[in-house]
């Protein structure tokens, strides 16, 4: 999706994605800290730290200029964090070495977004090595399934 920036109006912030700093495919469970964005998934969600599964060996978000990056900062739906919520740019809490923990951007409307973790491989609490027993079935990342069908 990030390849197609050029077809998807809002998009002319989005980076590319290039190999990771670690050299390496990363594969594990993450924090991450959901942001205030104009991201339609994620409505609802911002200020929620969630667990996150990654696997991939390029996700590290690549601005063309400074001023892209500027620009970016608004869109970003998810970074990196620590225990604290805090966005990390250190390994092992980032995997890819992005500049501020970024890990999702959305467009300027908010309809398409792109990220490098899987919330689509944790959307059940069995998923979870750990879960609440008040979420059921559902894990916290079935939100963003739920927020894509009431948009239809």
């Amino acid at each position: 999706m990030s390849q197609l920036r050029e077809l998807i109006p809002g998009s002319a912030a989005w980076p590319h994605f290039v190999r990771n700093t670690s050299e390496q495919f990363e594969a594990r469970l993450l924090n991450v800290k959901v942001e205030q964005s104009p991201s339609l998934l994620l409505q609802g969600m911002a200020g929620s730290q969630l667990p996150i599964v990654v696997a991939h060996g390029e996700g590290r978000m690549h601005f063309e200029s400074d001023e892209q990056q500027i620009q970016a900062q608004a869109l970003i739906g998810l970074r990196y964090c620590d225990e604290s919520g805090t966005a990390s740019e250190r390994y092992p809490l980032n995997p890819n070495g992005s500049a501020n923990g970024a890990t999702a951007i959305t467009n300027e409307d908010g309809r398409f977004s792109i990220m490098m973790p899987h919330p689509e491989r944790l959307f059940r609490s069995v998923q979870h090595s750990w879960a609440d027993p008040s979420w059921n079935e559902d894990g916290p990342w079935l939100r963003i399934f739920r927020n894509a069908r009431t948009l239809f």
